[in-house]
């Protein structure tokens, strides 16, 4: 699937989110994320850009795993504030989620 854009505030999103099923917090599975990328599909994508702070600004990925949890994971959008796991789901959706 083609990664579906949204520009939202970060609390939009989220609710957005929740709404279509997204209900596990992926952030307290980080390392699971990281060690295992391939296991994981990022099906949205929100981006959020604070208006006079760059450190405001997010991305909020809606993402499944392949057990069939859905979920998010909110990352800072600098590279000073990436977690590994974060940069690992940038890769995914550069390169188009799976092999």
């Amino acid at each position: 699937m083609k990664n579906i854009y949204h520009y939202a505030s970060v609390l939009k999103a989220l609710e957005e989110l929740k709404a279509m099923g997204f209900n596990v917090d992926f952030n307290l599975q980080k390392e699971a994320i990281y060690n295992n990328p391939d296991n994981y599909e990022i099906l949205h994508i929100y981006r959020y850009e604070g208006e006079s702070n760059p450190d405001d600004e997010a991305i909020v990925y809606g993402i499944k795993s392949n057990s069939g949890e859905k979920g998010v994971f909110v990352a800072g959008f600098s590279p000073n504030s990436e977690s590994e796991a974060a940069k690992v789901l940038h890769e995914l959706s550069i390169r188009g989620n799976k092999h």
